[in-house]
């Protein structure tokens, strides 16, 4: 497997002979999570629904940020402490990933949960006079590490004090960054050079050593991230360590509104919860994989419909294959699932391309739906297919609600009985089964010899 290496700017192989340990960013749990956190989230679920599918063993960290100014600014506004403000977002994050079908990762360290970790990580790093002292705080000193900017391909004389860069006049440097930063006001811990908490970068490379080891196999996170986040990351664990950090990089393409970055200043942030209220798990994760993960998408209803009228062909070709009762049996169904199979595998290998994925996995349900439009699909066939969709729906985090045996026959009976009312000219039973299958959105699909139904998943922007 390959993937697109943001240090070297090229393809590398995964080596995939081992356990893949895999350090994700997560989020700084001041508030709900948006969209743009589930496209990042959703590229790395699949990543690894896919490693696993493969008997590949996964170590699958991900950090919670709940030591932050910006959790700290919200405790205020709020009249409540720091802790109960990442408590509740950590709680609402399992909300709403679990809804979304993710997996929750192996572990989920949490920056307060490794103060000492964190502490005896600059104790390393003073020892060998890479940071220092100032009356705010202790600084990573830049220009001790040459190789600062090789992953964001910034040179150091190029780089200016911004808006991602802390402006502090104690700094002997603009682009000294904190390690950890004085304070009385809470949370704060003792430390040997005083009173404070913990920067933002160091906590994930503490974090990620501590979990991972010295040298793990991925490092993942948004784009945004790659300055200065990461690019510190590298510096202060390469300092640490004296070793290469991590193997690859593997950065995720911001989710655009309408062509315009989501901010809060422009009111037009999309909360996963209102997106999963709205669309259900299943629109969401078909759009936050349907263009390469390195590339921007661009969030809008229109591309949302597209992919709610390409899920309803899924269900649709799932029910046809539960239904297939009939004896015809097509001798390419073999080698046609074979070839869309290595499809879909080879798109995944070859730099994690879900868009061609998902191109693979809806050619098989187009042809599906096309046997069965034409009367040619067999049960053997649905045997041969059911397995492969499944395997794709799987790595997908796709779900469609598997119907019982007792179900499916309560099902058949009731439509069965209503065909025998409707013939009896009892319309108003016939219409209480009616009923009754709509408050289970079953819907109907007419064939020339038989009627089947299928049980589509209630979506509020569809009603």
């Amino acid at each position: 497997m390959k993937l697109q290496d943001t240090l070297s700017n090229s393809e590398q192989t995964l080596d995939i002979s081992k356990k893949v340990r895999i350090y994700l960013c997560g989020v700084t749990v001041y508030d709900e999570s948006h969209i743009g956190h589930a496209r990042t989230i959703i590229v790395f679920d699949v990543l690894r629904k896919y490693l696993e599918s493969k008997e590949i063993m996964v170590e699958f960290i991900q950090n919670f940020t709940d030591v932050d100014d910006k959790i700290i600014n919200r405790a205020k506004l709020e009249s409540t402490t720091a802790e109960q403000i990442s408590s509740k977002y950590i709680q609402n994050y399992f909300t709403d990933f679990d809804r979304l079908n993710v997996k929750r990762a192996t572990n989920y360290p949490k920056a307060t949960e490794h103060i000492e970790d964190i502490r005896n990580f600059i104790k390393r790093l003073i020892e060998k006079d890479i940071v220092y002292v100032t009356k705010n705080g202790v600084y990573f000193s830049v220009s001790k590490f040459p190789d600062y900017g090789k992953l964001s391909k910034k040179k150091i004389d190029e780089l200016q004090s911004g808006a991602r860069i802390e402006v502090d006049e104690a700094k002997k440097d603009p682009l000294d960054f904190a390690l950890w930063k004085f304070s009385d006001v809470e949370p704060v811990w003792d430390s040997p050079w005083g009173k404070g908490r913990p920067g933002w970068h160091i906590e994930c490379s503490a974090m990620s050593i501590r979990y991972l080891g010295e040298n793990f196999d991925i490092h993942g996170g948004g784009r945004d991230l790659i300055f200065p986040h990461h690019e510190n990351e590298i510096a202060q664990s390469e300092s640490f360590t004296s070793k290469q950090f991590a193997k690859i990089w593997m950065h995720v393409g911001m989710v655009t509104i309408n062509g315009e970055k989501m901010s809060k200043s422009l009111g037009n942030i999309r909360t996963i919860k209102h997106v999963l209220d709205n669309w259900g798990p299943n629109i969401i994760r078909l759009f936050c994989l349907s263009g390469h993960y390195s590339k921007p998408i661009d969030y809008s209803e229109e591309l949302l419909k597209e992919n709610l009228i390409k899920w309803r062909q899924a269900e649709t070709c799932y029910y046809e294959l539960i239904h297939a009762n009939n004896e015809n049996h097509n001798n390419e169904i073999k080698s046609s699932v074979k070839e869309t199979s290595d499809d879909f595998d080879n798109a995944l290998k070859s730099d994690f391309n879900t868009h061609l994925a998902l191109l693979a996995f809806f050619k098989l349900v187009k042809e599906v739906n096309y046997l069965a439009a034409e009367e040619k699909l067999g049960s053997n066939d649905a045997k041969i297919i059911i397995p492969e969709f499944e395997r794709m729906l799987n790595i997908l985090g796709l779900v469609i609600p598997k119907i019982t045996s007792e179900q499916k026959q309560q099902i058949d009976n009731w439509i069965i009985e209503r065909e025998q009312l409707r013939k009896e000219k009892k319309f108003q039973d016939a219409d209480k089964i009616r009923d009754n299958l709509n408050e289970m959105n079953i819907e109907l699909i007419d064939h020339k010899g038989k009627t089947i139904w299928m049980r589509k998943e209630r979506i509020k922007a569809d009603s």
